[in-house]
């Protein structure tokens, strides 16, 4: 499995995305997984990959939080978790689509 952190340098929520996966992944007991971050600079960039703003989280490639938003924009994403509308998934959404994803 490869895991993916998308953003662009003016979202700060991909470094605490990245934490998260990683909090995520071990949870479900899985230290081997490496957590990777790709910085997208330019139009072309994004729409070269599965990117829906920034932070967007891949496994494999593909975003593990589809919601038909990609974008070649160079823009912040918000994520709809139990508490509201924030920057980045919450740990407990991550655990379970990692694990859905297989």
């Amino acid at each position: 499995m490869r895991i993916e952190v998308l953003h662009i340098d003016e979202c700060e929520n991909w470094e605490r995305a990245g934490d998260r996966v990683r909090e995520a992944l071990d949870r479900l007991g899985d230290r081997s997984t490496a957590v990777g971050y790709r910085r997208l600079q330019t139009s072309e960039e994004a729409a070269s990959v599965a990117f829906a703003g920034s932070p967007t989280i891949t496994v494999d490639g593909e975003d593990l939080f589809p919601n038909g938003a990609q974008t070649t924009e160079l823009a912040c994403r918000i994520y709809f978790t139990p508490n509201g509308v924030a920057g980045l998934p919450t740990v407990d959404q991550l655990v379970e689509a990692i694990s859905a994803h297989g």
